[in-house]
């Protein structure tokens, strides 16, 4: 993990077309800006894990024969 220090206002560049910018540090808490372009999803963590587990639920609902038919 890299691990940078910024101050309010200040951003970190992720390739060359997303940005993360700090828009406000209030105590423990940080606010984040971040630019993206509309392809690349955007969650926070919790949500993300909540999304993966309920596409693995999906997945084990499935029997072989639904999806053979799907293709």
């Amino acid at each position: 993990m890299l691990a940078l220090s910024r101050k309010q206002g200040e951003a970190i560049m992720i390739g060359s077309d997303i940005e993360l910018t700090i828009l406000e540090v209030k105590g423990d808490q940080v606010k984040i800006g971040i630019s993206a372009p509309k392809s690349v999803p955007v969650y926070r963590k919790e949500i993300y894990a909540q999304i993966q587990e309920a596409n693995k639920e999906v997945v084990a609902t499935l029997d072989i024969e639904s999806v053979k038919k799907l293709i």
